[in-house]
């Protein structure tokens, strides 16, 4: 069974446009259509997605320049925003119409930018915001400093790096209005690819989608004018494509940086700071009445919505309903009492700004809005911070989560708490970098020779299988490479082992169950699409929710048999093709147990819970995870169409 080579990749966090995340530092990040290779250096790569869309080649789909291409399609299908000037024009910004607000700060948290946002509104519900970027500095990487704070209200344009722009509006057919992101060049010039911390360049609308809530799905396949698509997100109230879901970021001034200048203070500037704040309320989707006035212009969610848990923070900021207070002071909310430390040490500043805009009102679990869901995830908190470290997810939040002398030790001892250990033997915290060995899952297999892969183990140049049990004699060839093959032809279930090294450094064991069963159907490396469709459509399966006649929450994605593009024929073999960049959309190439295909059906974050046959916490081969144990087998041959 050929098992699919997932490249090792180091989560994103990202964004462009307030108060979002970002990077900096020394290291250069890969570019767009460059596989990310391991580096025992530590986590080099920022901006990218969890799940980048890996192609059949290994390159990233979502930071490649065909990604920012089909997106600005979506979205600006005649190119009318292709320039920053038309793009101000057709907000109408400086016309003397709508209402427009400056605000200059420092981006101390993210990106480290010297930031000058105006953020305009108009009388029909819509709004836009661009950001001049200033940053003085040589060298690569980008960091906080004064000096790129005074530049901006100096509007020193030899250190504009590139200017940010989000636009809440209808799309090219009209509808609910909904965000859209565009970076333009320092000269004005629409960018499909952006260096916006320093790091070399990535494709939009990525780099703004990772930590404004949106969504990285596929691209379609080919259409009639051999041009891929942007993804369709059912679920979108808009209905249109290059709708991602995204939101603009809440403005939390508490983790800027001001001038002492006269005029740019804190203080002189927080009515704009709030005025901009509730333009932001305006565009979170509420559920049921308004029962304060900032909440009247706010567009009712639709069933199974987001419902803007990042609105409790603005309100919240300013006094609660009616937002009495003047300047944002954000209280410590109710659920965290007594895990202060934990929220202003670590979630506030390192965790919360990019999980705040994800979830579903059905599905909110990871917007961390409260301790019970922060502490929900305490099992999948270590891998991310403290083995991957692709959490926290930009350069200079982890940077600084890393330099601080207390929040490493501070979460450390929360996941204690929660039976998740993290300290070494001598009570240090790990830091991500040091060679972790990852066989793949445990998996149920037929009688013959299995490949085995060791690509997604971290920061590791050398490998070492071997044999620990077995119930009869069998083989494993090429035990010192990260490609092994295991060769067993009795049934039974056999234990390997498979240890990572870098440089003199050796990871602590990890092991492998492969269950060889002989009456397995299809055999391993046989499954195909055709047979994860049939799955799928089942009766009480996937399709029974995903799909448009689904009478509860509108999922995001359809499983069913539709017209999927617009050629007025339903499940032909084109729509097939649509559907298997779909399903194939919801594997994680780079962290196959993650994938959504597996996690979902077996109840994490799944509105349904476990469906039948998704267990996951039962042994490889047993009926309980039979489904599981299909679904991993076509994913660890590469999802093969």
């Amino acid at each position: 069974m050929p098992l699919r080579t997932w490249a090792t990749v180091f989560l994103p966090c990202a964004g462009l446009l307030l108060a979002s995340c970002g990077g900096g530092g020394s290291s250069q990040d890969v570019h767009p259509g460059q596989p990310i290779a391991v580096s025992g250096e530590g986590p080099q790569s920022f901006l990218v997605f969890p799940n980048p869309q890996v192609t059949a080649d290994g390159t990233l789909q979502t930071d490649s320049p065909e990604y920012a291409a089909a997106y600005y399609r979506a979205i600006d299908p005649t190119n009318a925003r292709d320039t920053f000037a038309k793009w101000k024009a057709l907000n109408g910004f400086e016309t003397g119409t709508g209402n427009e607000v400056q605000v200059i700060f420092g981006d101390r948290r993210d990106l480290g930018y010297g930031r000058r946002m105006t953020f305009r509104t108009n009388a029909d519900g819509t709004a836009a915001a661009y950001v001049e970027n200033y940053v003085v500095q040589a060298g690569p990487g980008y960091s906080y400093a004064s000096a790129n704070l005074d530049a901006a209200i100096q509007r020193d344009t030899r250190w504009v790096v590139g200017i940010s722009a989000i636009e809440y509006s209808p799309g090219p057919n009209g509808g609910r209005p909904f965000a859209k992101f565009f970076n333009f060049s320092a000269q004005g010039a629409r960018q499909d690819l952006a260096d916006i911390d320093g790091r070399g360049e990535k494709a939009m609308p990525s780099t703004c989608l990772t930590c404004h809530g949106g969504r990285g799905d596929p691209l379609t396949p080919p259409d009639a004018r051999g041009l891929r698509q942007f993804a369709m997100v059912e679920s979108a109230p808009s209905g249109a494509r290059g709708d991602t879901l995204a939101h603009f970021q809440p403005l939390e001034p508490d983790v800027f940086g001001f001038s002492a200048t006269p005029g740019y203070t804190r203080a002189e500037q927080e009515a704009a700071i709030k005025a901009i704040n509730r333009a932001i309320l305006c565009t979170y989707p509420i559920a049921g009445a308004a029962s304060a006035p900032e909440d009247a212009c706010r567009p009712a969610a639709r069933s199974g919505e987001w419902t803007a848990a990042a609105a409790e923070v603005i309100k919240g900021g300013y006094g609660g309903d009616g937002l009495p207070n003047a300047a944002f002071s954000e209280p410590l909310p109710a659920s965290w009492q007594g895990h202060e430390a934990l929220y202003r040490q670590v979630v506030v500043p390192a965790c919360r700004a990019c999980h705040l805009l994800r979830g579903t009102s059905a599905q909110s679990d990871i917007d961390f809005a409260s301790y019970e869901k922060f502490a929900a995830q305490a099992r999948g908190i270590r891998p991310h911070v403290y083995d991957r470290g692709d959490m926290p997810l930009a350069k200079i939040v982890y940077d600084a989560f890393w330099s601080d002398p207390a929040a490493p030790g501070v979460l450390a001892d929360f996941l204690a708490g929660e039976g998740v250990s993290v300290r070494d033997a001598s009570g240090a915290v790990p830091r991500p970098g040091r060679p972790i060995a990852d066989p793949g899952p445990d998996r149920v297999v037929s009688p013959g020779p299995t490949s085995l892969s060791a690509d997604a183990s971290l920061f590791a140049t050398g490998y070492e299988w071997s044999l620990v049990s077995g119930p009869a004699p069998a083989s494993l060839g090429g035990a010192s490479s990260s490609h092994a093959t295991f060769t067993a032809t009795q049934p039974g279930t056999y234990t390997l082992r498979l240890v990572a090294m870098q440089g003199g450094i050796a990871s602590a064991p990890a092991t492998l169950r492969i269950v060889v069963a002989s009456s397995l159907q299809p055999a391993s490396g046989a499954v195909r699409f055709a047979d994860i469709k049939q799955a799928m459509q089942a009766p009480r399966r996937c399709a029974g929710c995903h799909s448009p006649q689904f009478g509860g929450p509108k999922p995001p994605v359809f499983f069913s048999n539709d017209d999927r593009n617009g050629d007025g024929i339903v499940g032909d073999a084109t729509d097939d093709d649509w559907l298997y960049e779909v399903v194939r959309g919801e594997v994680n190439f780079t962290d196959i147990a993650a994938s959504p295909l597996l996690a979902k059906p077996s109840g994490r974050h799944h509105f349904a819970g476990q469906l039948a046959g998704f267990d996951a916490s039962a042994p490889p081969g047993d009926p309980s995870r039979a489904l599981y144990d299909l679904f991993l087998d076509w994913i660890l041959a590469g999802a093969p169409r």
